[in-house]
């Protein structure tokens, strides 16, 4: 694949990682400005507090790397989506970056792109394609540990318990990375007690008031279930808010657990609504100008970039929330 040429300013878009666990991102220096890299980027949407903070980062990391960004939202759509890839190739940028909406469906536009001379980078969510050529790399989280972290912790919680566990999940938007994968490293390790038992699934499609229809849709079709695992925070407060409806104590009658870490997630945590919270750190946009400028200045880059994530129970919530950027 060709790769393109940049002005010898685009090294100043070398940067510090981003710090693990919601840190502050490292401000870029100033780079080159009108004259800079042209990135397109497309985003899923704007569905959760995780997406909106997603967004700002790389937005002000472009910024302060002097990289020229022409973003656009895909509104949950594959199809708003490949019409701005299009776009993004007609308009012969420097570096595609994207966070696909589903898996599968992108060899044709990759190989669009790689046909164009323009290298693509994926964040956030894998592509699902039969030649991983056609992207230089992926930068995001390993979601299947994600799922792992969040099974591994009602392993351990319902321990010494006899008798079933009935779990309720609310799943990410269908046929998306994070869903797949967080389902998968769920299975993989709550599949160590057979009492764990997953009676219900739905689609809660990343956002609050889906989580909060899903789990009001299990409350009313099951009787006595015991936790809930749900795809990220938003659809996990949406279970909380029908867990409440139904004259329950989300937390305590009910546990629940969810992925991201945002900061309404972390409150609710500290609260005792929710009781454990794995981390997917939004903050890439300085690793995502890092990769673009090694990419435009012919330097090798890893193919998988994984993001340094924790986990976190009430205390630790309680311990971080003041500072909590997202």
């Amino acid at each position: 694949m060709e790769v393109r040429r940049a002005p010898t300013l685009l090294a100043l878009l070398l940067v510090g990682l981003v710090t693990a666990c919601g840190g502050g991102e490292d401000a870029a220096p100033g780079g080159a400005g009108q004259d800079g890299v042209r990135l397109g980027f497309s985003q899923v949407g704007t569905e959760s507090a995780w997406r909106l903070a997603n967004t700002r980062s790389i937005e002000h990391a472009a910024t302060n790397a002097g990289v020229r960004l022409d973003l656009r939202i895909a509104d949950g759509k594959q199809e708003n989506q490949a019409a701005a890839i299009r776009e993004f190739i007609s308009a012969d940028v420097d570096v595609i970056a994207f966070s696909p909406v589903v898996e599968t469906g992108w060899d044709t536009l990759l190989q669009e792109a790689r046909d164009a001379g323009i290298p693509v980078i994926v964040t956030d969510r894998m592509v699902d394609t039969t030649d991983t050529s056609l992207f230089v790399t992926m930068l995001g989280s390993d979601f299947t540990a994600e799922g792992r972290k969040a099974g591994e912790w009602l392993v351990e919680h319902y321990r010494d318990r006899h008798g079933r566990v009935r779990i309720v999940e609310i799943e990410g938007t269908a046929g998306s990375a994070p869903a797949n994968q967080r389902r998968a490293g769920f299975a993989e390790a709550i599949k160590a007690d057979r009492d764990l038992q997953v009676i219900g699934s739905g689609d809660g499609d990343f956002t609050r008031a889906q989580g909060e229809q899903v789990m009001a849709g299990f409350l009313a079709a099951h009787t006595g279930i015991d936790a809930v695992f749900a795809h990220n925070d938003d659809e996990g407060l949406g279970a909380v808010e029908a867990i409440e409806a139904a004259g329950k104590r989300p937390g305590t009658d009910i546990k629940i657990i969810t992925v991201d870490a945002s900061r309404d997630g972390l409150a609710a945590l500290a609260e005792g609504r929710l009781n454990y919270v794995v981390e997917c750190n939004p903050l890439l946009g300085s690793q995502l100008m890092e990769l673009v400028g090694k990419v435009t200045t012919g330097q090798t880059v890893p193919r998988r970039v994984v993001v340094d994530e924790t986990a976190f129970d009430r205390e630790a919530a309680k311990a971080v929330l003041h500072n909590r950027q997202y």
